[in-house]
């Protein structure tokens, strides 16, 4: 008889993604699929059908994989009464195989976190905590639209300490409006200071749809110029490595050993199951989303190799040229042999770098990274 160790080695490892799309009130630059406003009633209509959903798919595949990452995102889950987080997740592994180990995500703002949530957390298997809070400076904050104070996230992420939580990400955004680099490096120097494990630093992207979007073709959005937003950019990594975390993504960095897991199967090609409105999946070769009703589409060969280089060079290590050729069977100059004349220049110049067995971008690589990606498209 095969023991139950061996018998969950041997099947495939399976990231989940749970959306929920609820906030307290839509971000001017937010592109997600998520509505602000909703009762306590639809949230829990919601979770109903959620689990539905989950239970539908743990027929299809909970007999299969072994669920090694969960991210429960939005919009802003922590919206939801500790309680409906709970049955999610019960009913996740009701469902599905779920690993000891599981990486356990979830969301939060901190204008709705509390003592009695994060204790619920912990006690549902959450082990790790990500508190968007963009920034650390009142007009900044009032720029984006954003509905808590610096003093909320500072309540927060003491008592996500007291309540045990010692994996914490942050997500920060530079390049907004209104933005210089003295209030940015404000921004970092202090969430030095309370070090999270992770933190994540995005560049403000104009969304079409999006209040920003409205403001910037009505010519009344006063934005920061690009080379700001690269020496913003260039900055961020210099004070991260200096103050001991691992540039290990184009917008992510953590301290040793604390990489997102679950993100990391995006950027490697891995298969990740999306539940909820909006969420996007890819399983055995097809990428389907429920938006907002199920599509589907069978990537080839070639979809998955150009889709494994252009996540891969996402990661500051890049990828492994063996691995790309025992996936695919082929060498990567093999399959994109006629793309090489058009990244000549970007290898002559240091951007794109292939190295001991290796392909990756270099720093300066990543602020041209949209061109050397295309190339692979």
């Amino acid at each position: 008889m095969m023991n139950d160790k061996l018998r969950a080695a041997r099947k495939s490892r399976l990231g989940i993604y749970i959306h929920i799309p609820f906030c307290l009130a839509k971000c001017k630059y937010c592109g997600f699929y998520s509505a602000a406003g909703s009762s306590e009633d639809e949230r829990r209509e919601y979770v109903d059908s959620l689990i539905e959903d989950i239970e539908e798919y743990g027929k299809v595949y909970g007999k299969t994989r072994t669920v090694d990452t969960i991210f429960i995102g939005g919009g802003t889950p922590s919206i939801l009464d500790e309680g409906e987080i709970k049955r999610i997740l019960v009913a996740v592994r009701n469902a599905f195989d779920v690993d000891d180990d599981a990486e356990i995500t979830i969301e939060s703002n901190p204008k709705t976190l509390t003592k009695s949530k994060l204790l619920e957390y912990k006690q549902a298997g959450i082990n790790r905590l990500s508190i968007g809070v963009q920034s650390l400076n009142s007009d900044i904050l009032g720029t984006l639209g954003r509905v808590h104070s610096a003093e909320d996230f500072y309540e927060n992420f003491k008592l996500a300490r007291e309540c045990g939580f010692d994996n914490i990400n942050v997500d920060l955004m530079f390049a907004v409006p209104g933005h210089t680099m003295e209030i940015w490096e404000d921004t970092l120097d202090k969430i030095f200071e309370l070090g999270p494990e992770h933190i994540s630093f995005y560049s403000l992207q104009i969304e079409e749809g999006t209040p920003f979007y409205e403001m910037f073709m009505a010519g009344n959005l006063d934005q920061v110029p690009d080379e700001i937003d690269r020496a913003m950019y260039h900055r961020t990594i210099e004070k991260l490595k200096a103050a001991g975390y691992e540039h290990y993504e184009i917008s992510n960095a953590c301290k040793p050993g604390h990489e997102c897991r679950h993100n990391l199967k995006y950027w490697s090609l891995e298969e990740y199951l999306g539940i909820g409105s909006g969420a996007s999946s890819y399983m055995e070769g097809v990428r389907f989303a429920e938006a907002p009703v199920l599509e589907f589409y069978e990537n080839s060969k070639e979809d998955d190799m150009s889709e494994y280089v252009f996540t891969g060079l996402r990661k500051t290590t890049g990828f492994d040229l063996d691995d790309f050729n025992n996936r695919f069977g082929m060498k990567l100059w093999e399959a994109f042999g006629d793309r090489r004349e058009n990244l000549a220049e970007f290898l002559e110049e240091g951007l794109l770098i292939e190295s001991q067995g290796r392909l990756y971008l270099s720093e300066d690589g990543l602020d041209v990274s949209n061109a050397i990606m295309a190339e692979f498209v």
